[in-house]
């Protein structure tokens, strides 16, 4: 694939988990990697696609999906790519976490629910599906019971509560078992609690 990838944790070819990490905008794979060191993640690959030019797709997550094109249709096949890489090593799906941050959170949800199935877990650090509404003919299959967190502030300046809320329940739908907690006021950030909770809920599991 074209797009650059750095890697941390146990090699690949090694790893029986693999967490592919997805940065936001104007961020880099170096620092959702950074992340890493604060979650339950010992002996897992540790897997961060590089965005071009620092961004998944130009405008808002919440604007019509044609004004993100052609960059959301890349992105979204990047994780594709990434995630083909990761079961050819011999990984299954229920092996395979997601974690992202604010676009990369976005763009983390949006993936995992077009392409649903028994992940290990997904972390959305302020995101929520995306377009100008959630087009619930986009998503299909079945989560299984996947562990979903999803932490965000309210208000957030980038995501509204809203949509925070129709991803939850669209997730519910599609049977993922999802925790939302919503913090007053906390800002465009990443929690120590969040990261607990994360740690709890998605990266408990042995």
């Amino acid at each position: 694939m074209n797009t650059e990838i750095i890697t941390a944790g146990v090699p690949l070819a090694e790893a029986k988990k693999a967490l592919i990490m997805i940065h936001g905008r104007g961020a880099g794979a170096h620092d959702i990697l950074s992340v890493a060191k604060y979650l339950n993640v010992e002996g897992f690959a540790l897997i961060a696609p590089q965005a071009e030019n620092r961004t998944w797709y130009p405008y808002s997550f919440l604007v019509p999906l044609e004004e993100n094109e052609p960059s959301f249709s890349k992105s979204l096949d990047t994780i594709h790519q990434v995630v083909v890489a990761v079961q050819q090593n011999g990984i299954e799906k229920e092996n395979i976490y997601f974690l992202g941050f604010s676009q990369g959170a976005c763009l983390a949800l949006e993936f995992t629910a077009r392409n649903a199935a028994k992940y290990g877990g997904v972390v959305a650090f302020t995101g929520g599906l995306i377009g100008d509404k959630v087009y619930e003919e986009h998503y299909k299959g079945n989560f299984e019971n996947t562990p979903v967190f999803i932490g965000t502030s309210d208000p957030d300046f980038h995501v509204p509560v809203e949509r925070v809320n129709a991803s939850e329940a669209l997730f519910e739908k599609l049977g993922a078992s999802v925790t939302k907690k919503i913090y007053p006021d906390m800002g465009h950030t990443i929690s120590q609690d969040e990261i607990d909770l994360a740690n709890e809920l998605v990266f408990s599991k042995k």
